[in-house]
């Protein structure tokens, strides 16, 4: 089942995000907590070693790890998908590194 985040305002995006069962998936398997933060070709999602999180993001439970939004990203994030994962980070998915 995904997940999504409908939580207090104070500490979330004004609207609900729903997270793609595949990202849980691949963030479960990495046993890491992740970013999304923007780059040059829009929003990211970075494993937390590459792209710390910061104290202005907000945090989404994606399985057994979190999920920080850029809070410059946040009101623009409805939908967390593979997509967001850079192409040189999918050979991780498949065990090749």
């Amino acid at each position: 089942m995904s997940d999504s985040y409908d939580g207090p305002p104070d500490d979330s995006p004004s609207h609900s995000v729903f997270i793609d069962d595949e990202v849980i998936a691949y963030i479960n398997d990495r046993k890491t907590n992740f970013r999304i933060s923007t780059s040059c070709g829009g929003p990211v999602l970075l494993p937390v070693s590459y792209k710390p999180a910061k104290p202005t993001d907000i945090a989404l439970t994606a399985g057994n790890h979190l999920i920080y939004i850029s809070m410059y990203q946040a009101r623009y994030i409805d939908h967390i998908h593979m997509g967001l994962i850079p192409y040189h980070l999918h050979p991780l998915a498949e065990g090749m590194f």
